[in-house]
């Protein structure tokens, strides 16, 4: 066991940088542990619920929090302290303006829908992380920060394992986290770590990009791991004279998905980005969130259900302009390509799409000043909010070209249909097929709702 030190997150608001770390078990994942490994992160499971569709979900995290006015809610005869600094453009679809940044989505929004209604009235990073994750107050926040509920891409993980066998059910890219918590709200928490993501570990837009999860254990070639498989069917037929019953058939099973992982080349060719084309990864752009993109496409391609990429560093309460006009144009590339790939590979129908982060940013903005002569800090931010928030959600059978809700003239709050994250979250298990008021069993054995209002979004489906 070893620990591996993914790097720092952006800085967020009470000036901390969150490092976050992966803890490899590789020596023992090339042994008979490595089935419990895999099976613990979904690997190949034929638990499949009842309707269950081979449908798939990336989800694209922006961590620290967007804002809703400065992406997709934009407020162009509003006063100029709350419509702020870039104007709306047209895109294909008449009435769905989005932001001057944001050219390259403004040519595919017939394949996307925005809610720009959705709210859960936080503006505590913790708070709000938890409640989009997992769509529970719990009374979490920055002073009780302890998840309380497992993340939706753990319990889809549970539910419906991957879609091929040989490949992760959830992963994380390169290592997702919630306001700085690795994997924090995102993990399976009362469901068990073995319901956490399978973290990639590795930026996807270095030139030597590997994921160390794939590798065998030093000194380890295929044909000792071979060898050692020998010895444990031996050990495992012997156990099946004496037994003769169901369980060991399943461990029969596991080792053999373990084997196939680690000798098999579905996962290390899905892993691979260096088989793309050059000119498409150019148009997801060459940066982490382009190439994570990039990557989950690959993957859910290959067979897993949940790809989450995390995308840290939204925490602007000054200095907006700067911190826009860099981020803005890496996702207008990464979420327009992707989209437009999906189609190309004909797996748009197959895959839901989501970008959304822990909560919105005022509609109004400071000065800039951060209590300082105004300006101080640079141009002026927007700080917490969660009374209006936006989220992007497209193809996995979605309808593209929407607007559900809207806010109200000045972006305060919903004017018209309020969404809540239990509604989105509907929405998702519907895309996979699985039964929203579903429960899970809380560790005193009570049953306990994952959703307390299991409505999807009718306009989208």
């Amino acid at each position: 066991m070893f620990r591996l030190d993914l790097g720092a997150t952006g800085r967020y608001c009470d000036g901390l940088n969150r490092r976050h770390f992966l803890q490899l078990g590789v020596s023992s994942m090339a042994f008979l542990g490595m089935s419990e490994a895999l099976k613990s992160k979904g690997f190949g499971s034929e638990n499949r619920p009842e309707g269950a569709r081979d449908t798939s979900v990336i989800l694209l995290w922006l961590d620290g929090g967007p804002g809703h006015m400065d992406l997709y809610d934009l407020k162009p005869d509003a006063p100029a302290e709350y419509r702020g600094i870039w104007r709306p453009i047209r895109t294909r679809v008449p009435g769905f303006d989005i932001s001057e940044l944001f050219p390259k989505q403004a040519r595919v929004t017939d394949k996307f829908s925005i809610v720009r209604s959705l709210h859960h009235n936080t503006g505590d990073h913790f708070a709000g992380g938890h409640r989009m994750l997992t769509t529970k107050d719990m009374g979490v926040s920055g002073a009780n920060n302890m998840q309380r509920f497992p993340g939706i891409g753990a319990i889809v993980s549970r539910e419906v394992g991957a879609r091929r066998r040989g490949m992760p059910a959830y992963v994380g890219i390169p290592s997702i986290h919630s306001i700085g918590l690795t994997p924090g709200y995102h993990g399976g928490h009362m469901l068990g770590a073995h319901h956490n993501p399978f973290q990639v570990g590795a930026d996807p837009n270095t030139p030597n990009f590997s994921v160390q999860n794939l590798n065998l254990a030093q000194g380890l070639s295929l044909p000792r791991l071979g060898d050692r498989r020998s010895l444990t069917e031996y050990f495992d037929n012997t156990r099946r004279q004496l037994e003769g019953n169901g369980t060991a058939q399943a461990m029969d099973r596991f080792n053999q998905e373990a084997y196939d992982f680690v000798t098999g080349a579905t996962a290390r060719t899905a892993f691979d980005i260096n088989r793309e084309d050059p000119r498409l990864r150019d148009q997801y752009g060459r940066n982490y969130f382009g190439q994570g993109a990039l990557l989950a496409r690959r993957l859910v391609e290959a067979g897993a259900t949940f790809t989450t990429v995390c995308f840290s560093g939204w925490d602007h309460h000054w200095n907006l302009q700067a911190g826009m006009e860099n981020y803005l144009p890496m996702v207008d590339s990464a979420v327009s390509a992707l989209f437009q790939d999906l189609e190309t590979r004909g797996l748009i129908d197959k895959t839901l799409v989501i970008l959304c982060g822990e909560f919105s940013r005022t509609p109004r903005m400071n000065d800039g000043g951060n209590g300082g002569a105004p300006r101080s800090m640079g141009t002026p931010g927007r700080d917490h909010w969660g009374d209006s928030m936006f989220c992007l959600m497209g193809g996995g059978g979605v309808r593209g070209g929407q607007i559900v809700g809207s806010t109200d003239r000045l972006g305060n709050r919903p004017h018209t249909r309020p969404i809540s994250p239990s509604n989105i979250h509907a929405t998702i298990y519907q895309v996979l097929g699985i039964n929203p008021r579903l429960q899970l069993m809380d560790p005193s054995g009570r049953p306990v709702n994952v959703l307390d209002d299991p409505t999807p979004i009718a306009e989208l489906l």
